[in-house]
């Protein structure tokens, strides 16, 4: 039996372990082609959990990825789920210029709509790197035809975060509809509940908890975000990165399948397009 009626968005961030922003000062781009593929394994693992539990989600995909498994993309379309961009080597927009995004994304987008054979409606930006920087994102988005964004997250956190702007989907001027990753209101603070490292570092009863305290409070969908990599403890050790963000990375990784299994079971789920568009 569901915990909650309303149909909410299952999101997957299709990355490799060694392209993570983590590990970027540590593993250079030139070397991706030399790691070992996991993203491939993983992604099929997690379309067969999906299938199991009938579960539709969005895959935000790099470029990368799409070019090197393209079976996963004709998996991911062929069993009704939406295909959307992550941009293409998982470089956050707030280190591009406008025309190095403009690239980027028209790359990523060209190639994922060449393997796949449908039209890319979605962008999520790595490391949900737009902020009052480079706002510019949202007119590229639109001239290349996108219909929507998941590129804000509205905390305060060292990496990215927007914690002044709106917590709901809301339509931007430029004409981008962005759907900000769910937070819940604490002590007169954003707290975030959308997924990666915090779902993966709380255990699952907490995580529920605030889930369910955003339902009762709120009445907009909710959205949760994770990674292949995530339910891959095996994956190769990078002893060289920094220890927060070995921390980061590795910890409970053991423990996300079996919490993404729960999440499915207890509350229903589809893609984004299906969920906040159509």
């Amino acid at each position: 039996m569901k915990l909650d009626n309303r149909l909410n968005a299952m999101t997957v961030d299709v990355e490799d372990y060694f392209q993570v922003s983590a590990f970027e000062d540590v593993i250079a781009k030139d070397s991706w082609d030399s790691q070992q593929l996991r993203v491939g394994k993983n992604t099929h693992r997690l379309l067969d959990l999906f299938a199991e539990h009938n579960v539709k989600s969005t895959f935000f995909t790099l470029g990368w990825v799409a070019k090197r498994c393209p079976d996963v993309i004709k998996r991911i379309v062929n069993e009704g789920h939406e295909l959307a961009s992550h941009g293409l080597e998982h470089q956050r927009a707030t280190t591009m210029s406008r025309s190095q995004f403009d690239k980027d994304v028209y790359e990523s987008k060209a190639i994922l709509e060449d393997v796949s054979g449908t039209a890319v409606k979605g962008y999520r930006a790595p490391s949900f790197s737009v902020n009052d920087t480079n706002t510019w994102v949202y007119e590229v988005l639109a001239e290349q035809g996108f219909v929507y964004s998941s590129s804000t997250y509205p905390i305060v956190h060292d990496l990215y975060g927007v914690p002044d702007w709106p917590r709901f989907k809301h339509q931007r001027d430029e004409g981008i509809i962005e759907i900000p990753i769910p937070t819940i209101r604490k002590k007169e603070a954003n707290v975030g509940i959308g997924g990666g490292g915090f779902y993966r570092l709380y255990p699952y009863w907490l995580s529920k908890k605030r889930i369910l305290a955003f339902m009762e409070n709120e009445t907009a969908p909710y959205s949760f975000y994770f990674h292949p990599w995530e339910i891959d403890p095996e994956q190769p050790y990078v002893n060289d990165a920094k220890w927060r963000s070995k921390f980061r990375h590795y910890i409970n990784l053991s423990r996300m399948e079996s919490k993404i299994e729960m999440l499915l079971k207890d509350f229903n789920w589809g893609s984004m397009y299906d969920v906040y568009i159509k």
